[in-house]
């Protein structure tokens, strides 16, 4: 079975200290290998980030920091391997999941009024926050879908300026036999008098 989650970094909340915590950290080459296969990527070629986590009231905790990778893709136009830069900013609040369902009421309330609509919070699964998760999910959100090399210009196939330099324009020449006139010929007997 393949695992969907292969840059793990947990980081237990109870753990968390009042001042808060500062985590820098790096994908290794099985990691990367496997995110770039979860991507559809050619390759990651280096992945890391660095997040802060504060404590906040309720047992929230606020997640700030960012992703910086470097994939390998292939041009969209020129089909050639290129390589692009991820800089990624990360700024999320995770909540108990029992307190998500209010949370998540106070967003629909913000949307429904004028004032700026916050992100739902994240859910703490069992405790825990996996920071490798964040940063993975960050990562696969900033890659480009239609990667182009510098200067590549997709340049669609040309339209012939003549009709008659159409390749199908012969075909309009073409008078077409329809099925009542076809069946007529076929069941039109000779007359007395013609020769068959």
């Amino acid at each position: 079975m393949k695992n969907t989650d292969p840059w793990r970094v947990p980081v237990v909340v109870l753990q968390i200290p009042e001042s808060g915590l500062h985590r820098e950290f790096e994908a290794d080459p099985a990691e990367r290998s496997a995110m770039a296969e979860i991507a559809g990527l050619r390759e990651i070629i280096s992945a890391s980030a660095s997040f802060d986590l504060v404590l906040k009231s309720g047992g929230r905790v606020h997640l700030t920091g960012r992703v910086v990778a470097r994939i390998g893709q292939t041009c969209v136009v020129t089909l050639d391997p290129i390589e692009n830069e991820i800089d990624e900013p990360v700024d999320l609040i995770f909540a108990p999941p029992e307190m998500i369902p209010d949370l998540s009421d106070l967003v629909d309330e913000a949307a429904e009024s004028d004032a700026e609509i916050p992100d739902p919070p994240e859910p703490i699964i069992n405790g825990v926050i996996d920071l490798g998760r964040v940063a993975t999910d960050a990562l696969f959100l900033a890659v480009d879908p239609y990667p182009r090399k510098p200067g590549a210009i997709f340049e669609p196939p040309a339209e012939a300026q003549d009709p008659k330099d159409h390749p199908f324009a012969a075909l309009k020449t073409l008078r077409p036999v329809t099925q009542f006139e076809g069946a007529g010929k076929r069941a039109q007997r000779p007359k007395d008098g013609d020769s068959e």
